[in-house]
């Protein structure tokens, strides 16, 4: 059973990104944001911004790495969407395959064009003058924390993936969780911030996740905000993925 649900899951996705592929736009266009985001704050706004660091470009760039996420994920709810509407669940429940290898798939396929976009991104900001002493180890590290944050915000994509009642409906959910990173760490220190706004900034995900990339950046003491982003992205994991899957069920019921 177990060999049947990853091999219906594996053929799937392969069907998947064949279409992210025949459309590399929207891989594109998921990074396009991020990149010129990084591009006016390092060289428009941050000769006004004093974080404290030599280089802007590697304070900003966690932050920017989650937005690119967040940006990605609305093409999962997207194309989750269009294959409700075309009825694809149902068609492939019709056939003798694993019922939630579909979804998986969608999910899988989220993961590897977030990579993609990803790593154009540290691209660009390599160029931009990004430059770290990160060891392979912390590397590795970063790596794990944004494939959870990836996976996180890709269960939650899946609620109005099956949902949505329009298409806008199924990707506009992504438009709080771009912005989210605006109220946090990620593009100034939150001691700057008016009281109200630093106290939601300093106990919300964003904050903890980019804080905690940034130390294994600069090859900081791996501080408790490394286990607090890790304890986010679980629980948005878990709970998501526990909305999702009922929401799933009844669907193809």
């Amino acid at each position: 059973m177990t060999t049947h649900f990853f091999g219906d899951a594996a053929v799937l996705t392969g069907r998947s990104l064949k279409h992210v592929t025949r459309s590399i736009d929207t891989i594109i266009t998921t990074a396009i944001v991020p990149i010129a985001m990084m591009l006016l704050f390092v060289y428009v706004f941050g000769g006004a911004i004093n974080t404290g660091s030599d280089s802007y470009v590697g304070y900003l760039l966690p932050g920017i790495l989650l937005i690119t996420i967040a940006s990605g994920i609305s093409y999962t709810a997207f194309r989750l969407f269009t294959d409700m509407q075309a009825g694809i669940f149902e068609r492939f429940q019709s056939m003798p395959i694993a019922r939630s290898g579909v979804l998986w798939a969608h999910v899988l396929t989220s993961l590897i064009a977030n990579l993609i976009s990803l790593v154009i991104v540290v691209g660009v900001a390599l160029l931009m003058g990004f430059r770290t002493g990160a060891n392979v180890l912390d590397w590795l590290a970063v790596a794990g924390i944004l494939l959870l944050f990836t996976l996180a915000l890709t269960w939650i994509a899946v609620i109005p993936g099956l949902t949505a009642k329009t298409m806008g409906g199924a990707s506009a959910f992504s438009y709080p969780l771009i912005f989210l990173p605006m109220i946090s760490s990620a593009f100034v220190p939150t001691h700057t911030m008016p009281g109200p706004v630093r106290a939601f900034a300093e106990h919300q995900p964003v904050t903890s996740i980019v804080n905690a990339i940034r130390d294994l950046f600069t090859e900081q003491p791996v501080s408790s905000d490394i286990w607090t982003a890790l304890a986010w992205c679980v629980g948005i994991l878990m709970v998501a993925f526990a909305f999702s899957m009922v929401i799933y069920r009844r669907k193809i019921s």
